[in-house]
């Protein structure tokens, strides 16, 4: 066809559709699929045009015992569209001034304020209110967390916001259900009755990354709230808009002044002043595993847990379901652009099935659709300048060590952070593709050809997140799962996540767990109490 053919007539936005005519017909196109006539259409050097989202940032200040401020210093940080490489907004930078209000908020809140004497039933309401406000908001949420991070707004709306409100909901449901236990107590003094309490922790700071920020801030959140702790907050300065979107839901939901803080800043600001203070009884930290050694290094002695990186191995037996592990390990991989500290990206494929797996992994990952997160796409750009000339760091590494790049290997379009789907084959494990985190879209695919050489060689990282272990076998997949040190093990699946199921990494992939009734242990402190009984001996 040529252009006199085709006619843009309406665009339908409430299903976000071009209403085309073409040959005197009417059809419905996406903007995305939209390619204009002109020069070098067939090769474009830029993502297709930047659809513009529905929302934008409505909150750019620091939340402080319930108020929203300016920092004390004025300073600001700017907000970079990734997409387009653009400003969006600037926010407030939280400095030490700011953080440290902040945990007088905290603390008066949690000495003299309601939150932690109320009763873990109102707390749960509550919580189950912010659940609710979240559902009602989740188009917005969406739109700023695609926004901000670059994500597909695919993924935005079906998982990160919804999971995040599950979240709330799921703890909600244990906030009457925290207690201790009595103890039986008989000494040569006579005999005492013990029990323990289950007693919030007190003020809590808590570090999320960027890569999952709604959901990461609802994963700590979540349980500090419903053991009645009071919390500041520090978001990763490259992705605040859905943190402080969820403070304005916080108070809306009734949560008391001052028991949510919400500082961006910047790490050696914001977050030295947070994790060095004399009043946060607790540090909980998602990030690198060298910024977890210096707050180790700086916090003094106080409780502290933290969900760090990975390298995770995923492992193909040749009585796999090949099609179906090329399928998981793909998602393991690509999902939110390689930027999961779980992510699949060490390939161990037996022998005898190798070049199979290889073949339809690269095509697969050649299939894969790079553009606009607000389109029908697979994968955006990446979520700053940053991390996209680290990721094209360790690619360019591989390619100069004579690594074999198998699919991609280079920037997609001018501008931009978007990085093409990329596979490296035949890794030896000493290289530094398949020993680091790259924290991006890298897969790297090895051999193996026994049992205990896979498990060995998936063992062999300072690392221990996430595994994935690929097999029809009941019994290979029991004893590999025992051997594999990781704190996650999925068989013949991958990124399955429940609020229940506890998630957290062996090594320095971090101390702690996040999720489920082990994420309780975070944030209570359990109080013995003994005292004894008097009377006469035979009734005791």
């Amino acid at each position: 066809m040529n252009g006199k053919d085709v006619q843009l007539k309406t665009f339908d936005a409430a299903n976000n559709k071009w209403v085309v005519q073409l040959n005197g017909s009417d059809f419905s196109v996406r903007p995305e699929n939209i390619v204009l006539p002109g020069p070098n259409t067939s090769a474009p050097s830029a993502a297709k045009s930047s659809m513009s989202p529905k929302f934008t940032p409505k909150q750019t200040k620091l939340l402080i015992n319930g108020q929203w401020v300016n920092s004390e210093s004025g300073e600001t940080f700017e907000s970079i569209d990734p997409r387009t490489e653009e400003k969006i907004c600037d926010f407030q930078a939280a400095g030490p001034a700011d953080v440290k209000k902040a945990i007088a908020s905290a603390k008066t809140a949690f000495e003299d304020g309601p939150w932690a004497r109320m009763s873990g039933y109102e707390r749960g309401r509550i919580l189950s209110k912010l659940a609710d406000l979240i559902d009602e908001n989740s188009d917005n949420l969406a739109q700023l967390e695609t926004l901000d991070n670059g994500k597909p707004l695919f993924w935005s709306k079906n998982a990160d916001i919804p999971l995040g409100a599950q979240h709330f909901r799921y703890f909600s449901g244990w906030a009457d259900k925290i207690h201790g236990d009595t103890i039986p107590h008989n000494t040569a003094q006579g005999n005492h009755f013990a029990y323990t309490l289950k007693e919030p922790i007190g003020v809590v700071g808590q570090i999320i990354p960027w890569n999952f920020p709604f959901l990461m801030a609802a994963w700590k959140l979540g349980p500090a709230l419903a053991c009645g702790n009071t919390v500041v907050l520090k978001p990763s300065e490259k992705t605040p808009m859905t943190a402080l979107a969820l403070g304005e839901l916080c108070l809306e939901a009734g949560i008391p002044e001052g028991v949510v803080n919400i500082v961006p800043g910047l790490g050696p600001e914001a977050g030295e002043a947070l994790v060095t203070s004399d009043d946060v009884h607790k540090i909980a930290f998602t990030g690198s595993t060298n910024t977890a050694l210096r707050i180790q290094k700086i916090a003094g002695i106080k409780p502290m847990t933290t969900e760090l990186g990975g390298k995770s191995a995923a492992i193909v037996f040749s009585d796999a379901d090949i099609d179906h592990a090329v399928d998981t390990i793909h998602f393991g991989l690509f999902f939110n652009h390689g930027q999961c500290c779980c992510a699949s990206s060490r390939v161990f494929v037996h022998e005898s099935v190798y070049d199979q797996f290889v073949e339809k992994s690269v095509k697969k990952a050649n299939e894969r659709s790079v553009g606009d997160p607000f389109g029908e796409v697979d994968q955006g750009p990446q979520v700053d300048k940053l991390q996209f000339d680290r990721i094209m760091g360790y690619i360019s590494e591989g390619r100069n060590t004579g690594m074999k790049v198998a699919a991609g290997g280079s920037r997609k379009f001018d501008k931009g952070y978007f990085i093409e789907p990329t596979i490296f084959v035949d890794m030896p494990d000493s290289s530094k593709l398949m020993s680091e985190e790259i924290f991006g879209p890298v897969m790297g695919i090895t051999k193996f050809s026994s049992e205990s050489e896979a498990i060995r060689r998936a063992n062999g990282s300072n690392y221990g997140l996430a595994a994935g272990v690929f097999t029809e076998s009941l019994d290979t997949a029991m004893r590999v799962s025992r051997h594999i040190q990781a704190g996650t093990v999925w068989i013949n699946c991958y990124n399955i996540f429940d609020n229940a199921t506890p998630f957290g990494g062996y090594k320095d992939s971090g101390v702690g767990r996040e999720k489920g009734q082990e994420a309780l242990k975070n944030y209570s402190a359990t109080k013995c109490v003994t005292m004894p009984i008097k009377g006469d001996p035979r009734w005791l």
